[in-house]
């Protein structure tokens, strides 16, 4: 029994499909996952035992430009990704029970499998997306011409076609509740991550309290301006050290002061819980590592799907949301989440939520 997984996207996106392909593994399936080329995937996986096929260009290559991507540049990276799916798929999943897809919009997946006469299921980790007409000014040629090319009639609409009658929404029901009836909510995708924290940053955590984290993970260009400066200054306003993840957008301290520790990719299952408030962009995946970890967030987000799970966050009373960063605002944003009321919702809230949809999915697969 063997498995082709697809995704194009951030870490955020191959990560919970590198749960999956464990549980898969456990299960006793084979498994092969295509991600893209970012030697910061590779190392996941490899860590993960997950095989990977390389598919497109580096995610890095196309979110480090400075300047904000054009229409021209999405016009000329979505039929690129159409043709690397159909170029890569029909022989790496010849003989498989099924192809899983995530990320974004993966067209062609479905159709590889429609050729092949095998499986197909879409996941995605919130339910927002493209409307279906920039969908398909995007896909809808490239995608009709390379079914066209191996012999299957063309589709009218890329997002219908793409995410099927019913698909999966990997995510925790509280944290983004499903708001369409095309879904089916099986839980948020983690990776297991057993990793020890680093020597250094375990001396730093037990030298004081609870530091704030800072994190904007593969954000890069899109991280807010002066963002580094303005989250150290406003913690320490509230007298709390500052962790800072240096991520794509390259973090960095402002100063030589010891109550700023700068750190790299490192186990956020095992980090979270001993922060003090986890300060992101807004991502599903570091969303819900901090809900299941019982800390408070300040929610500072960037793109598509990040206002939705800062407002959710906001919501639950489990920490508070900064579209706009300022000193101010952000010393404002700590008062929240530095509550002790706060870090009690946050805690009473952690227990219920579902990290275990790789095991619902893997069934839903297997069976």
């Amino acid at each position: 029994m063997r498995f082709v997984l697809l995704t194009w996207g951030s870490r955020g996106d191959v990560e919970p499909l590198a749960g999956l392909a464990v549980r898969l593994q456990q299960y006793g399936a084979e498994v092969v996952l295509c991600a893209p080329p970012d030697e910061e995937f590779q190392v996941l996986l490899e860590r993960a035992g997950v095989p990977m096929v390389p598919l497109g260009p580096s995610v890095r290559s196309v979110v480090n430009n400075p300047k904000p991507p054009t229409r021209e540049d999405a016009l000329r990276l979505a039929p690129d990704l159409v043709a690397a799916r159909f170029a890569v798929l029909p022989n790496l999943a010849q003989g498989a029970k099924a192809i899983v897809a995530t990320g974004l919009m993966p067209a062609g997946a479905r159709d590889v499998a429609e050729k092949l006469g095998i499986g197909y299921a879409f996941a995605s980790f919130h339910t927002l997306g493209l409307p279906a007409e920039k969908t398909n000014e995007l896909y809808l040629e490239a995608l009709n011409s390379n079914r066209s090319a191996i012999g299957l009639p063309p589709v009218d609409d890329v997002r219908s076609h793409v995410r099927t009658e019913q698909s999966w929404l990997a995510a925790d029901p509280t944290l983004w509740p499903a708001d369409v009836d095309d879904v089916l909510q099986i839980g948020a995708w983690t990776l297991p991550d057993e990793r020890p924290l680093p020597a250094d940053l375990e001396a730093f955590l037990d030298a004081g309290e609870p530091p704030v984290y800072v994190g904007f993970g593969s954000m890069a260009a899109h991280a807010p301006k002066d963002i580094a400066r303005l989250t150290i200054e406003a913690a320490r306003a509230h007298g709390r050290r500052v962790l800072l993840g240096r991520g794509w957008a390259e973090l960095a301290a402002i100063d030589d002061r010891k109550d700023t520790f700068e750190i790299g990719e490192v186990n956020q299952q095992a980090l979270f819980p001993r922060v003090a408030t986890v300060i992101h962009h807004g991502g599903a995946g570091t969303t819900t590592t901090a809900a299941k970890a019982g800390t408070p967030q300040l929610v500072v987000p960037r793109l598509v799907d990040q206002p939705r799970w800062a407002a959710r966050v906001a919501e639950l009373g489990i920490g508070s949301q900064d579209s706009d960063p300022t000193f101010e605002s952000l010393s404002a944003g700590l008062s929240v989440t530095l509550a002790p009321e706060t870090l009690a919702r946050a805690q009473a809230l952690a227990p219920t939520i579902d990290t275990d949809g790789t095991t619902r999915a893997a069934e839903l697969l297997v069976r």
